[in-house]
């Protein structure tokens, strides 16, 4: 008697099982659509994380520029105060020297940076086209009396950047100074002797050069042209008249 109930009893709830199951299982599929649009919308570019990664980087971009205004704003500040700049530059090469002799290591930052500079001071010699690849022996030269005509010199590296590039190389080899590792033992008096034989071949190629092609390349010696109105107040200046304006 009891045997029949429970079968039906059975019956019933493997329906109602087979009917959670395939609710489930619709529900699901019909959640299939809104979760790939989800994965989607996601993966797009300039979404999401993205949004935030390129805001971000956006912001160091234009922290980074206005910094870089800001430096060359004190470049340009500096760029007429010759002399203060100059003795703030030497001021740091005795700085680097007294901290070479007082900690006596460092000698290959020393040998590299007095390399560079070697560099920097010859091309602040050279003229910017040279006379040896534009002219020939015969051709015209670079005017060396007051009497001949008047051609500025245009050096290969200009006053401005041979002093930042001294004062930044000066810099970074004082901070290369507070790194053991770049505290190679070396013989210095090796490096001391091959830098004067350098400093020499170097500079002596260098006169030559100048004595050939006969160029200076300062700005010592060079005329001035005055008007009528300064005639007499200068002396051994070359006075070119101008153009009589007339009321």
């Amino acid at each position: 008697m009891n045997a029949v109930p429970c079968s039906r009893g059975q019956d019933v709830g493997k329906n109602t099982m087979d009917r959670d199951t395939s609710s489930s299982a619709e529900s699901t599929i019909r959640m299939w659509p809104s979760r790939i649009l989800l994965w989607v919308i996601i993966m797009m570019p300039g979404s999401g994380d993205d949004n935030l990664t390129s805001s971000k980087g956006s912001v160091i971009v234009q922290a980074w520029k206005r910094l870089g205004q800001i430096y060359q704003t004190y470049l340009d500040m500096w760029t007429p105060h010759l002399v203060s700049r100059w003795i703030s530059c030497c001021l740091l090469l005795l700085a680097f020297s007294l901290r070479i002799f007082l900690q006596q290591g460092w000698y290959i930052v020393a040998y590299a940076l007095g390399i560079y500079h070697l560099n920097l001071f010859i091309a602040f010699l050279t003229p910017k086209i040279d006379p040896a690849l534009e002219f020939d022996e015969d051709g015209p030269e670079l005017p060396t009396k007051a009497n001949e005509e008047f051609r500025p010199f245009i050096r290969r590296l200009p006053e401005f950047k041979f002093w930042y590039s001294v004062t930044k190389s000066t810099v970074i080899a004082i901070i290369c100074t507070f790194f053991e590792c770049f505290n190679i033992p070396v013989f210095w008096p090796i490096l001391v002797m091959y830098f004067i034989t350098l400093f020499c071949i170097t500079m002596k190629r260098q006169i030559k050069h100048m004595i050939k092609y006969r160029y200076l390349p300062f700005t010592h010696g060079k005329p001035k042209y005055v008007g009528h109105e300064d005639t007499g107040k200068s002396e051994g200046v070359t006075r070119v008249p101008g153009p009589v304006l007339e009321a």
